[in-house]
């Protein structure tokens, strides 16, 4: 099978990692008084069915899937996590597709596995 187009290299991917620890992870580290999460887990069976099930729920719309970013709250999961969302096309205004349910429930690394 053919690598995607839009893959990015090892070496790209380590940087960004390390942008957002040096740029982010920081500051979130000293408001919240310990680590977040900053990487998150999903098999390919769930993301595969999660996709199965946008395609099959989006009719003959092309869909795309937002990732955003949320938090838990207070108390002992209060931690970072992140959705997948499905939205009625594949422009950056693209609406989200309320009709159909995000994708969350992730494994966490606590502490978090560097890339």
């Amino acid at each position: 099978m053919k690598k995607p187009f839009n893959c990015i290299t090892v070496a790209e991917a380590k940087e960004l990692q390390d942008n957002w620890m040096k740029t982010r992870a920081l500051y979130i580290e000293k408001e919240l008084g310990a680590p977040d999460c900053c990487e998150f887990l999903f098999s390919v069976d769930e993301l595969q069915a999660f996709l199965d099930y946008v395609k099959a729920g989006s009719g003959n719309q092309t869909p795309g899937i937002r990732i955003y970013f949320g938090a838990y709250g207070t108390g002992k999961r209060d931690k970072a996590t992140v959705f997948l969302a499905p939205t009625l096309g594949v422009t950056v205004g693209s609406e989200n597709n309320y009709k159909l349910e995000p994708i969350n429930r992730s494994l966490q690394g606590m502490p978090p596995k560097i890339y």
